[in-house]
């Protein structure tokens, strides 16, 4: 009865594990079922394991490599330690679910000092406290008109962001004293002691730590790191969609005209970029900018955008497209190329002096496999196919219109190439000849050229 007992518990712990990863996998139980059993087949001692506390998480990572398996594609191969991707980096681990959960949260535990960061330069930016923004507008103002100031702005930040706030924690001010008890002889208040900076350090050092997995700080954390995935995934959107289709080509007049505008831009800016007074237009602009993210200004810019430029961007947008669409011309017809083909034949025999040799046709080849060819040289065989018929054109063309034609320039390809060692016929259909002193050798060989044209990618 016990042994019945444990044998239920048992499968209702796996049944249990196939359900929470169908739901992290986002798959269907009985698909996720299937799976299951094709791996107990092929290792049920692996799924025995499971009733074993010690090691439940092993088999739990294992079982989620086998089932990745039939999900990923077909170029990523699973092993037990984890996911081998072909870009991956052998010095660094593969993936695992142990790893990435645990990666996950000890960023997670220290990742708040760059909310904190972020935040704090949000409530700047965003006038929060018109003080800090201006100040914020004034020292970019001094590095504006003295552009050295920008590398004095490091040790600065470190003086007063870091070193001085460490000091103070380890030296605080003495608390006020109570209006109660701090009343001299005379009926007067004691006055609040001033800070001093002497004495030993009362108080332990600042430290940045990893917050507690219970705390609060690591919630708050998560729900940071939620929202700004979503930012970035928005941002991301947003910038693609404006940037890409009038540069992908997708409309390749728009494109062009793109093209055409960076093209006159870029060479614009480098014959007068000395000429402009860059400090002042950063100034300006900065200026501008951090003004037009104060609330109240926003809503005026608003306004007047709403009353002045939308009105007027629908007959720029209209020009512009005018421009791209009428005056800019594409051609409409693919490119076209000449391929060419080595007609190969071997004397079978003959005499004399080599005018009676008869010659058997080989292959088609690539190469004229002349007498001082590398391939000559080195006694290999040569390549190609055995009829015409079975020449193909090169990857990402087609054939044109016309069929394959004898090139009787044999004088003019043969002293374009340089070949050595051979003979052009003066007539007929001008083969070229393997020649030395004795007369004619082994192969000849004549060229077939063909016009091919650019194909469609949809037609791959």
């Amino acid at each position: 009865m016990e042994e019945t007992l444990a044998q239920v518990a048992a499968h209702h712990q796996r049944r249990s594990l196939r359900s929470s990863l169908s739901e992290s996998l986002g798959l269907p139980s009985n698909t996720l079922h299937s799976h299951h059993r094709s791996i107990s087949s092929s290792s049920t001692s692996d799924m025995a394991d499971l009733d074993n506390p010690s090691l439940s998480t092993t088999m739990q990572e294992r079982l989620f490599s086998r089932l990745l398996t039939s999900i990923l594609p077909t170029d990523f191969a699973i092993t037990d330690n984890g996911l081998n991707d072909p870009r991956s980096n052998d010095t660094r681990p593969s993936f695992a679910i142990t790893t990435m959960s645990h990666n996950f949260r000890r960023f997670n535990s220290r990742i708040g000092i760059v909310f904190i960061f972020q935040h704090k330069l949000l409530r700047l930016l965003s006038w929060k406290n018109p003080v800090h923004t201006a100040s914020l507008g004034v020292v970019y103002g001094f590095i504006c008109l003295d552009p050295y100031l920008l590398f004095a702005l490091p040790p600065i930040i470190a003086l007063l962001g870091i070193l001085v706030p460490g000091f103070i924690a380890r030296h605080p001010p003495p608390p006020p004293a109570p209006s109660s008890s701090a009343v001299s002889p005379g009926g007067q208040h004691a006055s609040q002691a001033v800070y001093s900076a002497h004495g030993p350090a009362i108080a332990p050092p600042s430290e940045i730590k990893a917050v507690s997995e219970i705390s609060k700080d690591f919630f708050r954390n998560l729900r940071d790191l939620q929202n700004t995935m979503d930012d970035f995934s928005n941002a991301h959107d947003l910038l693609i969609g404006a940037i890409g289709p009038p540069t992908n080509f997708s409309d390749e007049k728009l494109s062009s005209g793109v093209f055409l505008a960076c093209l006159v831009g870029s060479v614009g800016m480098m014959i007068s970029a000395h000429l402009l007074p860059w400090r002042i237009i950063f100034l300006i602009v900065g200026w501008m900018g951090l003004g037009a993210m104060h609330p109240g200004v926003r809503e005026i810019m608003v306004d007047l955008h709403n009353e002045h430029l939308a009105p007027r961007e629908k007959k720029a947008a209209g020009v512009a497209d005018s421009w791209v669409h009428s005056d800019i011309c594409l051609s409409t017809t693919r490119e076209m190329r000449e391929v060419e083909i080595f007609e190969l034949q071997r004397r079978i025999g003959g005499g004399g002096q080599g005018e009676d040799f008869e010659y058997e046709g080989w292959l088609f080849s690539d190469l004229p496999y002349e007498p001082l060819s590398p391939a000559r040289i080195a006694e290999e065989k040569p390549k190609g196919a055995r009829f015409l018929e079975d020449v193909r054109p090169p990857q990402g063309w087609e054939w044109g219109e016309g069929k394959w034609s004898l090139d009787l320039g044999a004088e003019e390809w043969v002293a374009d190439r340089c070949l050595g060692g051979v003979e052009v016929e003066g007539e007929g259909e001008r083969w070229v000849f393997d020649w030395d002193n004795n007369g004619r050798g082994e192969w000849r060989r004549r060229r077939w050229v063909r016009g091919v044209r650019r194909k469609y990618l949809m037609d791959q």
